[in-house]
């Protein structure tokens, strides 16, 4: 049963269970517990599974390991401290590992100094970096405290000599639990925790994690399954407790009419005033070339203020070195500003904020508390943050953000399920561990959360794969990698190197790496996979300053000829975060309620004096919001959840838009979107292009488009259907497909010592995709490739909500013709000139357009 932890424990009833000498150094340290430890200490010291929601800098690390250091203390005092692991702690970045690691030492030695004697409890941090010298160190003298990632978690659960120091493991701390398990690297250390509990017994269940929800479900797949029942786990919720400082600022009076070169340097004085009056700021940015923006900018304009020893960037991109570097000096307080992507959204060490900056938006409630809970890192200090915006969409989307942080309304994660290719690669580390009983092994892996619903139809089908049962496959050096006996209903491993291949291709992050562009032979440049991944034949998109289209591509090679007109996908597309679906309802829900004090003829004073203490923003904000939706009313109407809008108008050269006014996120809107193309193409035998943002989805084309007959065709019943088709000769399945062989070892990224290129791993990737599909339609690697892009990269799932609403007759279709696209479509229509336009000409053509709707509505 999943319960929540009402009951807050007096310090006296704490102090009773924990070791003198622990409880001598606690007092000499800290004046009284916090409140995660009140309520959680005393549950940890009586084996209670348990999940810890409280903000960065609230004492939660300490709450996990009090309760365990005091035993290891009293056990090492009774000289009954064995050598073998009995808390292992995972956390997601190697990172985080070593700043534990660090953390756990002044404890330590602290309380062996009030003990006077040495109490010998050791922790160790064992990663991919650990080196051969110090894994043989931890055979002959394992830690007590170990501390390490998923993905070598998994291994040493093959490792037969340390396997046995893992067989009486008592507490696992699982850190960050919530940036885990919304991705495949948290479905696999779901499963690994069930193979832990097979060999260890029943253990405690510790997760920390940040603001999500609902913690419910975050504790289902904490503590998983046993007999079909939910374990109980009790959820600690501590996030009332560090007040908010969270504003949403516009650096200019008219976001429209202010010219770029205004907005620009009104947007970088005010970054300049914030950072100064204030002693270390952190600037999130989106993207990473944002970041260098960002950066490049602050030291350009203000010399005097910024030099390379007090600014720096901290992205994925940049070398382990240089972001040690950023991190280090930040904890020693020697910088006044770091600009970060999103690398540092996660809990590592990094020293005292005041202030954290937001430039754009951060496309989820959630998200936005996470950065800004990295400031004010010292319990009951107020969390400061400042969000920036410099364009309508985003002042719109970041002041519903705010209403909803304050009011602690956060978006449901999600957490991916049944992935077979994940499955795989378990069931080939289960049969290296031993040989095991067919029926024992499924119940195992229905334990586990994310697998609770695993037909037997999928693990007999992975089986079947694993087993070599597909005989032709080994014309393409995919061999059997496990035996199966039916009639005995047992499997077990194949071959002498089982454990070599497992160790060396484990893991869930697929290789990466950048592509190269060739135009008539000449390499033109190169593109980021990601970005490879999105295109279809006939997009169009810039490099260096030129317009290509794509042909097709071969590996990591791209084939492309010169083209002209608006590139249909812009170039930084990859890096952009998607708008979560349930802010986008809640924006939707916000125009409903515009789109009512217009029509009820509701004075500007009015509307915008709800607007200011609807949204909390200041007066100039809402003026904004306000001509924002009163263009929109007058000139066109107000799409919301009651209404999709779906405009039609005459672009430039006598090209036809279809205009879907759909704001339920890019991922839904992609589902959608690529639904109505394929319907359109099968159709009329059309190719039409296709543009997708968070606010909606265009379709454009020469001739007739019929994007909402197509539309019409769509329902929730069919669309899973649909996109199978729509997605099955494009890159994005391509790309996704060679991850999941990835995974599933179908592909084997190493093997005897060789790395193979990722150029090497594309192009098997398309000769296998090619090949299972002619094999079996339904071959389980490539029904994951599927789903993962149908759910995971796209939104499989809410599109068919808003395919239902439609349906039900909430959601009504409205049709426009319009001259100039609606001030909503104003982004989305421009997104396929910004690479054509630089960014200043760009804000010129949405002014322009704003200038000939003002003309229209009469001023």
């Amino acid at each position: 049963m999943i319960v929540k932890q009402e009951k807050i424990y007096q310090d006296k009833e704490i102090y009773k269970i924990l070791n003198p000498w622990v409880r001598k150094w606690f007092k000499s340290n800290f004046e009284t517990f916090t409140q995660s430890q009140k309520q959680a200490l005393l549950d940890i010291h009586h084996g209670s599974n348990l999940l810890v929601s409280s903000p960065t800098g609230s004492g939660k690390t300490l709450t996990a390991f009090l309760s365990i250091i005091s035993q290891l203390t009293t056990l090492a005092d009774m000289g009954k401290l064995e050598d073998k692991v009995y808390c292992i702690y995972i956390s997601p970045l190697k990172a985080l590992d070593n700043d534990i690691e660090k953390n756990l030492d002044e404890p330590l030695k602290e309380i062996e100094k009030i003990a006077g004697k040495e109490l010998g409890i050791r922790k160790a941090v064992r990663t991919g970096d650990t080196s051969q010298y110090q894994r043989s160190l931890m055979l002959k003298k394992p830690p007590h405290i170990l501390i390490t990632t998923p993905e070598t978690l998994s291994i040493l659960l093959c490792a037969p000599k340390f396997r046995d120091k893992l067989k009486d493991v008592k507490y696992v701390i699982v850190d960050e639990i919530h940036s885990l398990a919304d991705n495949k690297r948290g479905v696999h250390l779901n499963l690994t925790l069930e193979r832990l509990q097979n060999l260890a017994g029943p253990f405690t269940r510790i997760g920390l994690s940040a603001t999500v929800y609902p913690l419910e479900k975050m504790a289902r797949y904490l503590v998983g399954y046993q007999d079909g029942e939910v374990r109980d786990c009790k959820i600690v919720d501590v996030n009332y407790l560090k007040k908010l400082d969270m504003k949403v600022l516009c650096p200019v009076e008219d976001i429209v009419e202010s010219d770029p070169d205004e907005t620009n340097n009104a947007l970088y004085e005010m970054l300049h005033g914030l950072i100064k009056s204030h002693k270390t700021t952190l600037i999130f940015t989106n993207t990473r070339s944002g970041t260098e923006s960002v950066v490049f900018n602050l030291k350009k304009r203000f010399p005097d203020h910024y030099h390379q020893n007090n600014i720096m960037a901290h992205h994925s991109s940049l070398s382990k070195e240089l972001r040690l570097e950023a991190e280090n000096k930040l904890k020693d307080g020697a910088l006044k500003v770091v600009v970060s992507s999103t690398s540092l959204e996660l809990g590592i060490d990094i020293g005292y904020i005041d202030l954290v900056i937001l430039v754009s938006s951060p496309k989820s409630v959630s998200r936005a508390l996470q950065r800004i809970g990295r400031s004010g890192h010292r319990l009951h200090e107020k969390s400061k943050g400042r969000i920036i915006v410099v364009d309508r969409d985003d002042l719109l989307e970041c002041s519903l953000i705010l209403k909803n942080a304050v009011e602690g309304n956060i978006d449901k994660i999600n957490i991916p399920e049944n992935c077979l290719d994940v499955l795989s690669q378990h069931i080939y580390g289960m049969a290296i561990e031993s040989p095991w009983d067919i029926n024992d092994a499924y119940s195992l892996i229905r334990r586990s959360y994310c697998y609770r619903k695993l037909s037997e139809n999928d693990f007999v089908s992975v089986l079947s794969y694993l087993a070599g049962e597909y005989t032709s496959l080994e014309d393409r050096y995919v061999y059997a990698k496990i035996w199966v006996d039916y009639p005995e209903k047992r499997f077990g491993k194949r071959g002498k190197l089982a454990r070599m291949l497992y160790s060396t291709n484990i893991g869930t992050i697929p290789d990466r790496s950048a592509a190269r562009v060739k135009c008539g032979g000449q390499v033109v440049g190169r593109i980021e996979e990601d970005f490879m991944e999105k295109l279809q034949k006939g997009d169009t998109f810039v490099l260096g300053g030129n317009i290509y289209r794509f042909n097709y591509a071969r590996g990591m090679t791209v084939n492309v000829t010169p083209s002209s007109g608006p590139p249909t996908i812009p170039s930084w597309f990859s890096e952009q975060l998607p708008l979560s679906f349930d802010l986008a309802v809640e924006i939707q829900k916000f125009r409903d309620i515009m789109d009512g004090k217009f029509r009820y003829g509701r004075t500007r004073e009015e509307i915008t004096d709800f607007i200011h203490q609807y949204l909390y923003v200041d007066q100039n904000a809402a003026h904004s919001i306000y001509h924002y939706f009163r263009e929109q009313y007058l000139y066109a109407q107000i799409p919301g959840l009651k209404n999709l809008l779906i405009e039609f108008y005459t672009g430039f050269g006598n090209r036809k838009f279809v205009v879907f006014h759909s704001l339920f996120g890019r991922r839904v809107n992609d589902a959608l979107s690529r639904a109505v193309a394929y319907i359109i193409a099968k159709k009329y035998r059309r190719d039409v292009m296709i543009s997708v943002s968070d606010n909606g989805f265009y379709l454009s084309s020469e001739g007739k488009i019929g994007g909402l007959e197509a539309f019409k065709e769509l329902k929730s019943e069919n669309l899973e259907d649909i996109l199978v088709k729509a997605i099955d000769k494009t890159e994005t399945l391509a790309g996704r497909f060679r991850h999941c062989a990835g995974r599933s070892l179908m592909i084997l990224r190493r093997y005897k010592g060789q790395e193979k290129s990722v150029s090497r791993q594309q192009v098997k990737g398309k000769i296998l995709l090619k090949f299972v599909k002619d094999l079996d339609e339904n071959f389980s690697i490539l029904k994951e490739a599927r789903r993962e892009v149908m759910e995971d990269y796209m939104d499989l799932k809410n599109a068919k909500k808003v395919l239902k609403l439609v349906e039900e007759g909430k959601m009504d279709l409205k049709q426009i013709d319009t001259r100039i696209p609606s001030p909503f479509a104003f982004n989305l229509v421009a997104q396929g000139y910004l690479d054509v336009l630089k960014y200043e000409d760009r804000i010129e053509f949405i002014r322009r357009m704003h200038q000939a709707i003002i003309r229209e509505i009469g001023g």
